[in-house]
């Protein structure tokens, strides 16, 4: 079992930079994978981000391509997503998840943070 708890979001202007930050806790999450996700006001939630257990392997969308960074850290249980260059179209609440798996590649996720809020404005 792996609790997550999201921190880091708030309301920032386009162009600006936030650290999202993701902690861990029970057993499992230093060989879990892990995925930051994102839902919009009416849309679907859609995958930001991932990286496999070890922090060699990522995985970004198109949309967050060359302005999010993920990375982790095991020996705190944390994972990150650094978000520059802020877009509107970004504002979403983001959601960490830790997978069934060490790899992000087909993997699902099984826990599930609360979700942090993020809004950028124009």
């Amino acid at each position: 079992q792996v609790q997550l708890v999201e921190s880091g979001g708030g309301s920032v202007q386009a162009g600006d930079s936030l650290r999202l930050s993701c902690a861990a806790s029970g057993r499992g999450f230093s060989v879990s994978a892990m995925g930051w996700f994102r839902q919009a006001p009416g849309k679907e939630r859609e995958i930001v981000a991932a990286i496999n257990w070890s922090g060699v392997s990522t995985y970004y969308a198109d949309s967050v391509k060359g302005r999010f960074i993920i990375s982790r850290e095991n020996a705190k249980n944390t994972v990150y997503l650094q978000m520059n260059s802020l877009k509107p179209e970004d504002t979403a609440v983001y959601y960490c998840a830790a997978a069934a798996d060490a790899t992000w590649r087909g993997t699902k996720y099984k826990y599930w943070g609360q979700g942090t809020q993020v809004t950028v404005s124009s």
